[in-house]
């Protein structure tokens, strides 16, 4: 049986890890909190101790956690009393970042792992937690061929969709940051529509139809849209601190390479009024900063 890894297990690394299984892998996680820990073993998990635990039985270990530093910390450790995944990991294994990091944050990661005889594969994912769980995640794959082949049948257990995006590490997350920039404006373009709909009187329902067959329709506008009109502003698996935290590193990236983003600008000051004003919420608490000053929302 095939044996794989996973650091981090929240919203999305669970849907990774029960998609692993159903694959027929057995997964060795790791993750800070208990809750999730429990939930991992509840659905047939090893749970471990620690990431350096789960290098000591996995050949291809998946990293989903939230940030470069979080990476960091479960690659190489924190330079104290917590072990990384190369301090375990064999000869020849294969670490698949799926989280979203900056790209610059990948290649230096990349770069403190050249001697190592180690393989490096960058996929962040796209599809939130229902892509998670349904197995449907777009993955945005770059890094070596030998890379890409060994961990293919891991990658293939959680998504459909794989896209090999280029050869180097950074490329990944470089794909990732221009579709976050879209998606973010995608979502604050919704947003506000609805507020504007529900300041001016029109029925919630017919404006959810016209939207989702429209050519606006999609995805993105559909969820947000439906989410609005429902009165669903939290845990759907789309915490609003997961695309504030992207649209930053879109917009770093952009800083980077001189190129104006005007309008994902705009959606990133909107995601930081809405994470601010209701920090608990979902990306859909956005729509409620301007329900707050327009006095009205857009419900059935």
């Amino acid at each position: 049986m095939p044996i794989a890894g996973i650091i981090g297990i929240g919203d999305m690394g669970s849907g990774l890890a029960a998609n692993l299984i159903k694959g027929g892998f057995t997964v060795h996680g790791f993750d800070l909190k208990p809750e999730r820990m429990k939930a991992f073993g509840a659905m047939g998990g090893m749970e471990e101790a620690s990431a350096a635990h789960v290098g000591q039985h996995a050949d291809t270990v998946f990293i989903m956690v939230m940030n470069g530093g979080e990476v960091e910390t479960a690659i190489f450790g924190n330079g104290a009393d917590e072990a990384g995944l190369l301090s375990t990991l064999k000869p020849g294994s294969t670490i698949v970042l799926t989280a979203t990091i900056k790209p610059k944050e990948a290649k230096a990661i990349a770069a403190r792992l050249k001697d190592a005889d180690l393989r490096l594969v960058d996929s962040p994912v796209s599809g939130g937690r229902p892509g998670a769980e349904g197995g449907t995640l777009t993955l945005m794959a770059a890094g070596k061929r030998e890379a890409l082949d060994a961990a293919r049948p891991a990658m293939e257990a959680i998504s459909a969709t794989i896209h090999t995006v280029g050869t180097e590490i950074g490329e990944g997350q470089t794909m990732k940051a221009c579709l976050q920039a879209l998606i973010g404006s995608i979502f604050t373009g919704a947003f506000e529509a609805c507020g504007l709909a529900a300041k001016a009187g029109v029925d919630a329902d017919a404006l959810n139809r016209v939207f989702s067959t429209s050519a606006a329709g999609c995805g993105i506008t559909n969820a947000a849209v439906s989410n609005v009109i429902a009165g669903t502003f939290e845990k759907t698996g789309s915490h609003i601190n997961t695309m504030h935290k992207d649209l930053t590193i879109s917009l770093d990236l952009a800083q980077d390479l001189g190129v104006p983003l005007f309008t994902a600008a705009t959606a990133m000051q909107l995601f930081a009024a809405g994470r601010t004003r209701h920090p608990d919420g979902d990306n859909q608490v956005v729509a409620k900063v301007t329900e707050e000053i327009i006095g009205t929302g857009l419900r059935k």
